[in-house]
């Protein structure tokens, strides 16, 4: 009973994790916030492309089919050839539909033709309503050229099939896809680990006065280096193992997808210190990982398809630095794009950073600020005050 009271009381001492409302603010996170977030259980109006190069009518009325579709969202129809990777790059389209020109003709004169779709298998989830919507569709659609006994058009013979190629991850090994995600999602949260008690550490030690009084951020910024390198070195490694050992498809830069890493890893140390700036010590400190690591791994794209959330839990996912991670490995890793091709993202995901710097600046000099001010209202409190002269100053006539 004695180590039962003790141990009730050094949880409510405030000297550890503060598990009474962790456990209460994880369970109400949980039931409540994810439920709405996580409301979708399939991808509906998932961003579909199409290439029509016979811009016919037939083509034209199989486009409004699938745009019709509760699965499937038309975006864009393209009546030149292109790249179907290309109109994948930044998650805009997960499926492309190729019709090949003269698909009317073979229609009405009984030639057999397929129609082309390609897949983006960077997340199987994502494609699988796609799937049987497009086989529905085509299927409806032979079953009228046979003569349905619902059918008023006997004059279509031809059958079109459809020739569909799964793009970036066709073996659909793990390798690119769970196991992958996994290698930066506990990398991003040790790391966080690492560096989030850097400033309750820095104030036990007595080094954070200096720091904020004869220093600037970068200061605290250049401590987070060390750290960095061991991460993205540890990165390399791994993905390393995936590509030799397992069934990794490395089709971008590594140089481009380590030249964002930079940014990416500075930014999540940022935020890391700030968000255990306040803590009492870092024990207590590690416990705020929760609240900006997890979001991006659960909202980025590693545990559902994006196109399974609400537009605006989409925009809402990039308050969590994971998010713009995976949107890198998917493009870069996956999909083999250069900076180019993601210039939109990449301009968005700068701002983020600079927005980021800009509140970690905020919050080193408001420290600054509270810091000098209680100097001040010390050395005030400990200067004696002067005593006042009671003897009568005599002024001679």
């Amino acid at each position: 009973m004695d180590s039962l009271k003790d141990e009730v009381k050094f949880l409510f001492s405030g000297m550890g994790m503060p598990y009474e409302k962790v456990c209460l603010l994880v369970a109400m996170v949980i039931s409540v916030i994810m439920s709405v977030m996580l409301s979708g259980n399939f991808a509906k109006d998932a961003e579909v492309v199409v290439i029509d190069l016979d811009n016919s009518a037939y083509t034209r009325e199989l486009t409004n089919r699938i745009n019709a579709s509760e699965y499937m969202h038309v975006t864009a129809v393209v009546n030149t050839p292109a790249d179907p990777k290309e109109l994948m790059y930044r998650d805009k389209a997960y499926a492309v539909v190729y019709f090949p020109q003269g698909l009317e003709k073979d229609r009405y004169t009984g030639t057999a033709s397929n129609v082309g779709v390609f897949y983006d298998n960077t997340s199987t989830a994502s494609t699988a309503n796609i799937k049987v919507a497009m086989n529905a569709i085509i299927g409806l659609d032979n079953a009228e050229a046979m003569g349905d006994p619902g059918s008023t058009n006997d004059s279509l013979k031809g059958q079109v099939s459809i020739a569909d190629r799964g793009l970036f991850n066709p073996q659909e090994s793990t390798s690119n896809g769970e196991a992958f995600a996994f290698l930066f999602f506990f990398g991003s949260m040790f790391f966080t680990f690492a560096t989030i008690g850097m400033v309750p550490r820095l104030r036990m030690t007595h080094q954070l006065d200096a720091i904020l009084l004869n220093g600037t951020p970068w200061n605290l910024i250049v401590r987070i280096i060390p750290y960095a390198g061991c991460l993205i070195t540890s990165w390399v490694v791994g993905m390393a193992v995936f590509r030799v050992w397992g069934d990794l498809n490395f089709a971008g830069s590594l140089i481009t997808f380590l030249l964002l890493q930079l940014f990416f890893v500075v930014t999540v140390g940022m935020l890391s210190i700030f968000f255990g700036w306040n803590a009492a010590n870092p024990g207590i400190a590690s416990s705020r990982m929760i609240l900006f690591i997890p979001g991006g791994f659960i909202f980025g794209g590693p545990t559902g398809p994006v196109s399974f959330y609400s537009d605006w839990v989409v925009a809402l996912s990039h308050a969590f630095p994971l998010t713009w991670q995976f949107h890198f490995v998917r493009d870069i890793i996956s999909r083999g794009a250069g900076l180019a091709d993601i210039s939109r993202e990449l301009g968005a995901f700068l701002i983020y950073v600079a927005v980021v710097a800009l509140i970690f600046c905020w919050r080193f000099y408001k420290a600054r600020r509270a810091l000098v001010a209680e100097t001040a209202v010390t050395v005030k409190e400990e200067t004696p005050e002067e005593e006042e002269d009671l003897e009568p100053v005599v002024t001679p006539a």
